[in-house]
């Protein structure tokens, strides 16, 4: 595959990653690993690696809100852009960083995705760093909700019909980080990993982990990634969307603004892209106020977050 590096390939690229805006603190880490020579599919794993095992980020990792059981399940995918080579785990329970045990399914197994009990299997054959990602906060956290919703740990661990109060649970809770990197040799990758929607029905699964919905790149023309409402991402395969319009030459603000769009037709619920071009310009756009995301090429000292465009 014909590696994109700036006008007509003739400039050597710059290096560059883009995130979601909780993703700020890993990017000088993925930027060290850049400037050493490293590649883009180890800078993104790398920076999704500390966000995974931050418990202060409820929204992905350890940490991270429990369903509605109180089972953190946890999902990841990343991309080589180059080979198109995918990996991908979903509603995984008991593992510390799943985009590293996502890349392991790309690179040891004849497979793209492995979900729960055989994810989990897999994960320990392997080797894979064990962790308890329900830590007290987060529990507290399920507790009060359950209480709201009049229900208890015992109580709905006794259901035998969860709908019922998923249906009372569950809000504009879902949260993602995402990393679009662009290395020295002009390669592209891009990896996202997440803890899904906070108190959802058991085994549900967003676009996260899912190539061409919430995460997908092609070196060629660059990348894209969803956080927010990832049935809407599902549903308008809305990352491979976004790339295949990098390719036809609209610019990141305009594919960004394009998949917003696209979301906001189906439903009023929150939705965020990030988009990277292979020449290394970036966008970001949201349908809700204050949504910011991050960028920090290798000219830089530290990442810069900036407010995304809303698109109403």
């Amino acid at each position: 595959m014909r590696v994109a590096s700036g006008a007509g390939g003739q400039r050597p690229p710059t290096l560059t990653i883009v995130a979601s805006g909780n993703g700020a603190s890993a990017l000088p880490v993925g930027m060290r690993l850049l400037r050493r020579g490293g590649n883009a599919l180890d800078a993104v794993e790398a920076c999704a690696r500390i966000v995974e095992a931050d418990p202060t980020d409820t929204s992905v990792g350890r940490g991270g809100k429990p369903n509605v059981l109180g089972i953190v399940e946890l999902d990841a995918s990343i991309v080589d852009g180059t080979t198109h080579r995918v990996g991908a785990v979903a509603a995984l329970v008991g593992y510390l960083y799943p985009i590293t045990i996502a890349r392991a399914v790309m690179e040891r197994t004849p497979h793209v995705m492995l979900v729960g009990a055989g994810a989990a299997r897999f994960a320990r054959e392997i080797g894979a760093a064990k962790a308890q990602n329900l830590t007290a906060s987060t529990r507290e956290l399920w507790v009060e909700r359950l209480r709201k919703a009049h229900e208890t740990p015992a109580s709905v661990r006794r259901r035998a019909r969860l709908l019922p109060v998923v249906r009372k649970t569950v809000r504009e809770e879902r949260g993602t980080v995402n990393f679009l990197a662009i290395d020295g040799a002009g390669h592209i990758a891009s990896a996202v990993t997440t803890s899904g929607w906070a108190y959802k029905y058991p085994g549900r699964v967003g676009d996260s982990p899912i190539v061409g919905a919430g995460n997908y790149c092609d070196t060629r023309y660059g990348a894209a990634a969803c956080t927010g409402f990832g049935e809407l991402a599902i549903r308008n395969v809305t990352a491979k969307t976004a790339v295949d319009r990098l390719a036809k030459g609209i610019a990141p603000v305009e594919v960004a603004r394009l998949a917003v769009a696209d979301a906001n037709v189906l439903d009023d619920a929150a939705f965020n892209i990030v988009v990277l071009a292979a020449d290394g310009t970036h966008a970001s756009a949201t349908n809700r106020e204050g949504r910011r995301y991050c960028f920090m090429t290798a000219d830089m000292e530290e990442p810069v977050t900036t407010a995304r465009e809303v698109v109403r």
